[in-house]
Order: C-alpha cells, then sequence, then structure tokens
C-alpha cells in the first residue's frame, strides 16, 4: 500500500502470511435498588462532568471522521480486525456504499510481526499518520511489562496533545499509561493483568471489573471481545443510537453491553438451560412501554427477586433494575432518532415515564440533552 493511504476496503493491504507454518497447537421502576448516574447500578462508562459528549476528536464539519491505529511489534490482530470491521468497512446495512469513518493502520516501522508472528503488516504509513487522527487507537499486545518504542510513546502524547481522542484496546492501556495520558484519570485492562498493571502505573485510577471506562478524551477496553463493546460505544457517541443497533446486528453482536458491566460472569453458561435470562429479556424488551418492575420481572421468570437478581449478576454483571434502565434509555434515543418530536410521548413510548425523568435519563447516558440529541441525531 502506498504511503499515507487509508485502508477502506474489507481487506487490509500489507498483511502477509508468516514466512514459515505455523504448527497448530422509568415508567415503572420498581424496587429498591439504587441508580447512580448512568441510570445503571455501576457504570463506568458514564461521562464524566462537563465533558465533550462526542469526545475532542470530533472532525471538522464536512470531513469523515479519521481513525488512526498504532500497530507495534506484537500487537493482537483480532483487535486490528475489530478496528477494520467497525471503522473501516462500507455499510450497506445503512445504504451506504462508504464506511463510516476514514480508518488508517500506521507503524514504527517499515514491517511489525503482530502476535505470536502470524502476520507481518509492511507498506503501511509510518507514525506520522498521527498527526491526521481525530482518535488515536492503541491495541493490546502479550509482553506489557516490556517498555513500549519511544517513538510510539511520542506520537500517543502528540496526538493527545493535538486534540485526538485516544482509545485503547485491552492491554493497549498499558501504552496509554506509560505515555501518562491515564495518570488520575479512571482506567480499565484486561483482568489477567491487573496486578502487573497497578505495579507499573500506580497513578491510574484502575478499574479491573468493567468492559470499558470512558472518560470523554481518553478510552479504555477490557479484553478483546470488549473491544467490539467500546468500538459500537464509539460509533453510537458519533452516530446515534440507530447506527449503532444497525452495525452491531450486522456483527450479530449485543446491541449494547454497558461500560460498568464486569469484564466475566461468574457461570459462563447456565448450569440448566431453564436458568437463561434469553427468554426474560426478549419478552420485557417487547414492553418496555409497560410499567415493568423487577417484581414483574421475577414473576414471569417464576422466580423471587433476590434469585433473579442473582441471575442478572452472574449471567450479565448487572442488575435486573439497571438492566432495564439501560434499556428503556436506549429506546428513548432510537425514538428520538426516528424523529418523534413529543417527549411525554417518547417518555411514555419508552417506559420512563415523564418528560423530566426522559431528560434526566438521556442526559445521564448520552452527556446530551434530548432537544440536543436530536439536533445531533435526528432527521434532517
Amino acid at each position: 500500500m502506498p504511503q499515507g493511504s487509508s485502508h477502506r476496503s474489507p481487506s487490509i493491504p500489507g498483511l502477509a502470511g508468516p514466512p514459515e507454518p505455523v504448527q497448530s497447537a422509568p415508567h415503572g421502576l420498581g424496587g429498591a435498588e439504587t441508580v447512580d448516574a448512568c441510570g445503571l447500578a455501576r457504570s463506568a462508562s458514564c461521562l464524566p462532568r462537563g465533558a465533550e459528549p462526542i469526545g475532542s476528536g470530533r472532525s471538522a464539519p464536512g470531513r469523515v471522521h479519521r481513525v488512526v491505529v498504532i500497530v507495534d511489534e506484537g500487537t493482537n490482530p483480532f483487535e486490528v480486525g475489530v478496528a477494520t470491521e467497525l471503522f473501516g468497512l462500507p455499510r450497506p446495512e445503512l445504504g451506504r456504499p462508504e464506511p463510516l469513518y476514514e480508518l488508517t493502520l500506521c507503524a514504527p516501522a517499515p514491517g511489525v510481526r503482530m502476535n505470536h508472528g502470524f502476520f507481518t503488516l509492511a507498506g503501511v504509513p509510518g507514525l506520522d499518520a498521527v498527526d491526521d487522527a481525530d482518535t488515536l487507537l492503541v491495541p493490546g499486545r502479550p509482553d506489557n511489562v516490556v517498555p513500549r518504542r519511544p517513538a510510539v510513546l511520542d506520537a500517543i502524547r502528540r496526538g493527545h496533545a493535538r486534540g485526538a481522542r485516544v482509545v485503547s484496546f485491552c492491554t493497549g492501556s498499558f501504552a496509554l499509561a506509560e505515555a501518562g495520558l491515564l495518570d488520575g484519570r479512571r482506567a480499565t485492562t484486561h483482568w489477567r493483568w491487573t496486578d502487573s498493571f497497578r505495579e507499573l502505573h500506580p497513578r491510574v485510577l484502575l478499574d479491573p471489573d468493567v468492559l470499558f471506562v470512558d472518560e470523554g478524551d481518553v478510552l479504555t477496553a477490557a479484553g478483546s471481545a470488549a473491544a467490539l463493546d467500546l468500538g459500537l460505544h464509539l460509533v453510537r457517541r458519533d452516530h446515534g443510537a440507530e447506527v449503532a443497533n444497525a452495525v452491531s446486528r450486522r456483527l450479530v453482536f449485543a446491541a449494547h453491553r454497558d461500560g460498568g458491566q464486569r469484564q466475566f460472569v461468574e457461570r459462563p453458561l447456565p448450569e440448566v438451560p431453564d436458568t437463561s435470562l434469553a427468554p426474560l429479556l426478549a419478552w420485557a424488551q417487547g414492553r418496555l412501554g409497560e410499567p415493568l418492575t423487577v417484581g414483574d420481572l421475577a414473576a414471569y421468570a417464576a422466580v423471587s427477586p433476590a434469585t433473579l437478581h442473582r441471575r442478572f449478576r452472574a449471567q450479565l454483571g448487572t442488575t435486573p433494575l439497571a438492566w432495564l434502565t439501560a434499556e428503556r434509555t436506549a429506546l428513548a434515543c432510537r425514538l428520538i432518532e426516528r424523529g418523534e418530536v413529543r417527549l411525554d410521548v417518547v417518555a411514555v413510548r419508552s417506559g420512563l415515564g415523564t418528560a423530566a425523568n426522559l431528560r434526566e435519563r438521556v442526559r445521564r447516558a448520552t452527556g446530551l440533552s434530548p432537544s440536543a440529541y436530536r439536533r445531533r441525531f435526528g432527521p434532517p
């Protein structure tokens, strides 16, 4: 690929195979639970007070938002693939032939071997590409205790200083911390590396039990799969809930797992099929405008509220009330995007009850008032 070009196609030119074969080896918010400022029992994705809701890396009007990914020695290919899927591919599910973003991969050397040498990245721009980034993305790598190249750290600092939104996937948070961007800030990383992270970066306010943390201009995701959650969160911030839902449907991925959910659950699979929450969630999602309470959810599942609470914690990493509130707020955002201008109607149809509650929930979830959200994401 010529120097300075951007990756726009589903394939990634410059990714070559290894030189040798690799051996296989609310209206109705029931219960007495306290909900925090995001409308969730515990959410690390809530925008900080006063933060720009779209991020300081917002591109200029009329220009496509530019996402630049730094690929260093040992970078995980999966996370580069996540970035390519979300930010580099056309979006036929939206009826548009072009991507939502302009994606560029860059590297500190003419050729870098990715994790375990499965791929070698070559023929992409150097780190000067960072100077054009609206969002700068740093994937993870397994050798986190090894210092990053000074040139990579300088590029991260330079991108942040010029106003780019800086994002890490998985253990890419080590690079952001090493560059000094996370001191005094909340952040997360893969749970397996939390002890090493705390030892190396004690000034970072690490939260090891969430999917991602949004600090406005700096965002960090936990494990590799959480990169999808954070990536969709960015699409939602930049283009609204309706677009993010369409993209998630194409990925066959959960439309919205809030950043405050746990990285892993106590039981990855239910002990017996009857304990799965899927039928209950589908039933509730079709009735968000009704005065559902946690008691109603428990009754439908034929369990006590306490048992339902334990199952939500074990399977989703959140609580019934937090899930219900988040689903209703997301529905309200979609109704606004589809052109409904009457806030009282949006409040009733989404189950949030009143326009005042709607305003509070939307502002806490997005950083915008409903009217500002409509101006940004609603129909022309």
